[in-house]
């Protein structure tokens, strides 16, 4: 049997030790950012010109698109890859969105596709959700996300392949992955990510200017955006989202989904009004773990963002925002009925994956049978855990002290007997 790589600590996080070449990289990046306009008035005409289109559909994106440019405007300041790449992300929400209406609009039939109810994995980052996402991706009777379908949902006409020859939207995917690998080697260690890796729907909401997504974004905390989305009933952008799981599920089925996002946690409600009878799993885990392991993979991750990388504030920030989604997912369990939903503790998770992931299924009303549990075994065998290593985690590095957190989640820790991990 093959040893499993090595432990791996990072320890330059607050004085990022980048591969050769990039500050060359980042001079040239310097001239590109320069020029760049983070007002919503320009970059709505620039993505009209570029697609030709001008029909954004409904209403009522415009203000989130405003506040997302004013805190990378004035948040933490960018350097100018993190500039390029933040500009870029906005852009193409908006030329993906134009790119929608316009094929609603071709095809109105689209709106009247009927979704069944999903199954939906709500749950904190680091707490097994994209491990489960994937397993229940590989059954084909379910209607999951691609990473590269997440970038561009719909292609132009134009760039249409023919066939036997490979999407060009799976080729843009995988040359940002790459580049992705070269400037964070270990990203893959804390998340895997691939092209055809099962993606959650954020950026689908993010064409709305209406997720979570927006606060990673950057420099990987923006307090400006975070206001604006905790302010805000999220209904509507869940409605959204439905319209373009219609739009997904007409261009190539199935027609139930499943979908996952941390962010579920704190939108319980509207889920329930946009997916009436969605089978929905909460996952839970000791959340002192999760500030610790995810405010590492954010610091790691915006090092190439952040003008001046501050892990101190990250995990502060994440420490903080984590509390509130688990004061909201106490609050709001009870709307979410017993009958359609799961809570799912990571330890009992982890010690019986399998009779897990059949209660899901059975509570989904969704046959298991042998092809299922082939096609389960076939990922976990092609995708063991740990194949790119162990990241070591430090609240150190976060000036965090373990104690503290941990009676700042007791009101979480008592409602679900997660087990305690340090």
């Amino acid at each position: 049997m093959q040893a499993l790589p090595a432990d791996i600590r990072i320890d330059d996080l607050a004085q990022p030790r980048m591969p050769e070449g990039f500050g060359e990289f980042v001079k040239s990046m310097a001239k590109v950012a320069d020029v760049l306009v983070f007002e919503p008035a320009a970059m709505i005409d620039a993505a009209c010109t570029k697609t030709g289109l001008d029909d954004f559909g409904p209403s009522g994106w415009e203000r989130g698109l405003e506040v997302v440019l004013q805190g990378l405007r004035e948040g933490p300041a960018l350097s100018p890859l993190g500039k390029v790449t933040s500009h870029g992300a906005v852009q193409q929400f908006l030329e993906n969105r134009l790119r929608i209406e316009a094929l609603i609009r071709r095809h109105p039939e689209i709106l009247a596709v009927p979704l069944e109810p999903p199954i939906v994995i709500a749950g904190l980052p680091r707490s097994g959700t994209t491990h489960l996402l994937n397993l229940f991706g590989a059954d084909p009777r379910l209607r999951h996300l691609p990473w590269w379908e997440a970038l561009e949902p719909v292609l132009d006409d134009v760039e249409k392949p023919s066939p036997g020859e490979v999407d060009p939207r799976w080729t843009r995917a995988k040359a940002g992955i790459d580049g992705r690998n070269q400037l964070l080697p270990h990203f893959d260690a804390m998340h895997e990510m691939t092209v055809d890796h099962v993606h959650e729907e954020i950026h689908l909401l993010g064409m709305d200017f209406g997720t979570m997504y927006f606060e990673n974004i950057g420099v990987g905390g923006s307090p400006v955006y975070r206001d604006y989305y905790r302010g805000e009933d999220q209904t509507p952008h869940y409605r959204y989202l439905k319209r373009v799981l219609q739009v997904l599920s007409w261009l190539r089925g199935p027609r139930r989904w499943i979908l996952k996002s941390p962010q579920h946690l704190e939108q319980l409600g509207p889920l329930a009004t946009v997916f009436p009878g969605a089978t929905v799993v909460l996952t839970h885990r000791d959340p002192v773990s999760t500030v610790a392991s995810f405010s590492t993979m954010v610091a790691y991750t915006t090092r190439m963002a952040a003008a001046k990388p501050d892990p101190i504030w990250l995990g502060h920030y994440w420490a903080d925002r984590i509390e509130k989604m688990l004061q909201a997912c106490v609050r709001d369990r009870a709307l979410q009925p017993a009958e359609r939903s799961l809570d799912v503790l990571f330890h009992e998770y982890m010690g019986s994956e399998l009779e897990v992931v059949k209660k899901i299924y059975a509570l989904a009303d969704m046959p298991f049978d042998a092809e299922t549990q082939r096609r389960i075994d076939d990922y976990n065998t092609t995708h063991p855990r740990g194949r790119f290593g162990r990241v070591v985690y430090d609240l150190a590095d976060f000036a965090l002290d373990g104690r503290a957190l941990r009676e700042r989640f007791r009101f979480y820790t008592d409602r679900f007997p997660v087990r305690l991990e340090s």
